[in-house]
């Protein structure tokens, strides 16, 4: 036998250096995956461990000299008649294969080739991952992930022997006959090969895509990682670490585009067993494997690292960068998994992703609960959609007769076993898990929504109690008490008409934002920060630049809790908030995203953490210190540098130079200039950079002036509410008042037009973000007519709203050309 690893040891194993992906029906879609990675992208530098395949043809051989091939057909047979229950038949398959036995061929083949791999690696008895790889596994239309078993840890030609057996059975676990069934696949034309890799001794691991898998974006990398090895996000036990990088910016000099970082709880992490292994040498069944519980360990991971990221700054872009290389490699969106250890990076498998990727309608369809109730729990979302039905708690996935249809499962985690009650099941609810686990992508498969991640659901929901899972609002799902009523909109992008006036939309979760990258708008038209300060950050902004004005030992924990991995706070404001304005300035990119600095009150203000020691108690916050002119009063100028310092690193160190700066509320020209000189203090200095900022138009100064502010800003954006409040003298939140509040009246409508006027005599844009343009169609007209340049709506209103905005502007074509 040759001991040159580039060449085959026999016809019955394969190494991976000289396999490619055109391998697949020799040695699975796994094994054929990784020595296309090895082969063909090494020296781009992805490192990927190595190792060897036994073949397909080892497989077939094997049940033929058993003479297994018969008395499987029986079974399958029967399972087909219903004579037989799944659970019966695949456990009865499997004990046939774990009993059969390799010819002294077979066996010398592989125990060779293992100590080969050793010889390679300079150490005797190495540790082996023995995955399982059938030849119909990770094609772009079909996964087949999690079907088969792996086996982490194995040591010695006996362990790896037996491995392989038990990976043979597992061709025939319950969810992998349930797969093939479902898609089409004859399971005894289905072989399996086993790829045996050096083990890598991951201090963490994780999964990574590379596209958006909630909604098929796919212009970022998602990655996802827990400390220790793989398997505990793979089996959704623990709630990963979540990192977003926006690849069209990585090859750009000098830019880090990483645009999210979510710590995850982390609470346990698998590790290597240590000592003696139990002996293989006598006979197992798939039921009493003798690797499930001995080769790792499950322990408590340490406060340290419950708290700390497993992957710096320079890891992700590392891991991003090598998922862009090898989607362009194989010309698809990519699913992969990789390790780290103490020498550095590693990937360790490679698939197609095969269900974003494979949505091809141009329907978008939209979800939208119509009432509310007592908030139950909240995870990470799994879909986009909504659903309702009884609790329905259950810990053995194999108890399929007693779940009822259409119920809401409700389980600690789920992992691929789970599979045939999932089918059963109107919405999924489990206590861990993360939105890259097997039980993700199966249930976005299934097109069941799924909330993973909650920590508490099986102590908090009780057996029957109806609830609603809401899946609508971005990457938190939440879970409410009772059925509630909701609407679904189906939106046909092909048939939104193109508009001369820009259409663009409002945005204020980065969440949720992706959900919207189909839409064919101009760009984000009015983002507000506020909400990614109250929601994300929570920490009032004075708090952190002066913590000795907190004296409340409760918020003073609090805050600590929060910024407990920056030494320096005021830091954890401005990265939380350039993330935050990054990631929604990527889902337009290179489109212009209009970013609103923060336009709190101050009663809103008080109510962040800390904001009672720093803020006024104010008769009329409304009209009080709010937009501009707290950005330079004493109270909070040292805050709204952080606000520009967080713009600064989005457009700068981030990439995002389609960032506008928009000033609200501002009242005099004055203040104007009082602002900008602040921001130019803080780094963010108008036209540098190419920097523009835009005022808010929503104070009758900021009309009748129009020409000064035009030389003072780039641009003007009508905040219709403010400027109808204080046209019309009207309080907007009066219910007494509420049939005079409408921005149709005629004064608000010359003060629109007169500055819309005068913007462009000074070459200034005008837009206007708000809902009256698509409700009212006449509004609409007025607004075309006017000559403004771009409306920005809700995300849901945008097809009705180019609607409205498209008739208008044929009716002012017609009319300007002099026909009825």
């Amino acid at each position: 036998m040759t001991s040159d690893p580039q060449r085959p040891a026999s016809p019955m194993i394969y190494w991976y250096p000289q396999l490619r992906t055109t391998d697949i029906p020799s040695v699975g879609g796994k094994n054929a995956s990784l020595g296309e990675m090895i082969s063909q992208l090494k020296a781009a530098g992805i490192r990927v461990p190595t190792g060897f395949a036994t073949s397909a043809q080892l497989f077939r051989d094997f049940l033929h000299q058993n003479q297994l091939d018969e008395p499987i057909a029986e079974r399958l047979a029967a399972l087909d008649t219903g004579s037989a229950t799944l659970a019966d038949t695949g456990a009865a398959i499997r004990q046939l294969i774990a009993q059969g036995s390799f010819t002294d061929t077979q066996q010398n083949a592989m125990t060779d080739a293992y100590q080969q791999l050793c010889d390679q690696l300079g150490r005797s008895n190495i540790s082996v991952a023995v995955r399982s790889s059938a030849t119909a596994e990770d094609l772009p239309d079909a996964s087949f992930a999690g079907q088969q078993e792996s086996y982490l840890n194995i040591r010695g030609q006996a362990q790896v022997l037996h491995a392989c057996k038990l990976c043979f059975a597992s061709l025939y676990t319950d969810r992998a006959i349930v797969y093939r069934q479902e898609k089409g696949f004859a399971h005894q034309q289905v072989a399996l090969s086993v790829g045996v890799q050096q083990m890598i001794e991951s201090q963490a691991a994780g999964v990574m895509f590379s596209l958006d898998t909630e909604n098929g974006f796919p212009d970022v990398v998602m990655i996802s990682g827990a400390w220790g090895l793989g398997e505990t996000i793979v089996q959704g036990s623990v709630t990963p670490d979540r990192f977003m990088v926006y690849k069209p910016l990585l090859e750009k000099a000098g830019i880090r585009p990483i645009i999210e970082k979510q710590p995850g709880n982390k609470q346990q992490k698998m590790v290597y067993a240590t000592g003696d292994l139990p002996d293989a040498s006598s006979d197992h069944t798939p039921e009493k494997l003798p690797f499930t519980d001995k080769q790792t360990v499950t322990l408590p991971t340490t406060e340290q690292e419950r708290c700390s990221l497993v992957l710096s700054d320079d890891e992700i872009l590392q891991l991003a960068r090598w998922a862009v290389m090898i989607e362009r490699h194989y010309g698809c969106p990519m699913d992969m998994e990789w390790a780290k250890d103490a020498q550095g990076l590693y990937l360790v498998q490679a698939r197609p992703e095969t269900v974003e990727s494979q949505k091809k309608q141009a329907v978008l369809v939209n979800y939208r609960l119509k009432e509310t109730s007592t908030l139950l729990l909240e995870g990470a979302s799994v879909g986009s959609a909504i659903a309702t039905g009884p609790v329905f708690q259950i810990n053995d996935p194999h108890n399929t007769e007693a779940f009822p249809d259409g119920a809401i499962l409700v389980t600690e985690r789920t992992d691929p076993d789970w599979v045939p009650l999932m089918r059963k099941a109107a919405g999924i609810i489990t206590d861990t898990g993360g939105p890259t686990s097997h039980a993700a992508i199966v249930s976005r498969e299934l097109k069941v929504p799924a909330i993973v991640g909650t920590e508490h659901a099986t102590q908090t929901l009780t057996q029957g109690q109806a609830v609603t899972l809401s899946c609508a609002g971005g990457a938190v799902g939440k879970v409410y008490e009772g059925i509630l009523k909701y609407e679904t909109q189906q939106v046909d992008l092909d048939a939104i008409p193109h508009t001369r006036t820009a259409v663009m939309i409002n945005a204020a979760m980065p969440d949720g934002v992706f959900r919207w990258w189909q839409l064919p708008v101009a760009g984000i038209g009015l983002t507000r920060i506020e909400f990614i300060i109250s929601s994300q950050i929570r920490v009032h902004p004075m708090a952190l630049i002066h913590p000795e004005k907190v004296t409340d030992p409760s918020v003073r924990q609090s805050i600590s809790d929060l910024t407990r991995n920056y030494a320096h706070q005021p830091d954890y404001f401005v990265d939380f908030l350039a993330l935050g304005v990054g990631k929604i300035a990527a889902s337009q990119y290179p489109k212009p995203v209009i970013v609103r600095m923060s336009d709190f009150k101050s009663n809103e203000y008080r109510g962040l953490l800390g904001g009672e020691f720093f803020e006024l108690n104010e008769e009329n916050p409304m009209l009080g210190l709010r937009g501009a002119s707290r950005y330079y009063h004493p109270l909070y100028r040292e805050a709204f540098k952080l606000e520009c310092q967080a713009i600064v690193k989005a457009r700068q160190t981030m990439g995002f130079d389609n960032i506008i700066v928009m000033i609200p509320f501002c009242r005099t020209t004055g203040e104007a200039d009082k602002v900008l000189d602040v921001m130019a203090e803080a780094g963010l200095k108008r036209g540098e950079n190419g920097l523009q900022v835009y005022v808010m138009c929503e104070i009758p100064s900021n009309v009748i002036l129009a020409d000064r502010f035009a030389q003072r800003f780039d641009g003007f954006s009508i905040g219709s509410n403010d400027l109808t409040q204080l046209v019309l003298g009207i309080d907007r939140d009066s219910a007494e008042l509420k049939p005079l509040f409408d921005a149709r009246d005629d004064a608000v409508k010359e003060m629109i037009a007169e500055v819309i006027t005068v913007a462009h005599q000074y070459g200034c844009k005008v837009g206007i973000c708000g809902q009256a343009p698509s409700d009212h169609p006449e509004f609409a007209e007025f607004l075309v007519n006017c000559g403004i340049d771009s409306i920005s709506l809700n995300p849901d209103s945008v097809a009705k709203g180019c609607e409205q905005v498209a008739l208008a502007e044929l009716k002012f074509q017609i009319n300007t050309a002099g026909y009825e």
